[in-house]
């Protein structure tokens, strides 16, 4: 393989992506590769990976189901860590200097 062509069609497909980041689905491969994972990646790491041929641009309803699925997980990682938060509240108790002194009855 000429690393010049190499390099220049991964420049190219940089260029060809718009986003900072790409929404890649995964190619199957010989080195066990499975097919049809959705991941998101920089633009330069999924250029590179187009070019290598592990993986392709999903589809439009992919990414947003993708998207949507993300949205989901964090909202329900959030709920999670809010039930795994022990509240606690401190009630002060009785002052223990004014406990020990003999209360003063009043005489009427």
């Amino acid at each position: 393989m000429n690393l010049k062509t190499y390099y220049q069609k991964i420049r190219d497909i940089e260029q060809a992506l718009s986003e900072p980041f790409v929404v890649l689905e995964s190619n199957e491969t010989a080195d066990g590769g499975k097919e049809g994972l959705l991941t998101e990646v920089p633009r330069h790491l999924g250029a590179k990976m187009i070019a290598d041929g592990r993986a392709r641009l999903a589809g439009e309803q992919a990414i947003r189901e993708f998207h949507h699925e993300k949205a989901e997980a964090k909202r329900a990682a959030d709920q999670q860590a809010i039930t795994n938060t022990m509240q606690m509240m401190f009630v002060p108790a009785a002052d223990p200097v004014k406990a020990k002194r003999p209360v003063k009855e009043s005489q009427s």
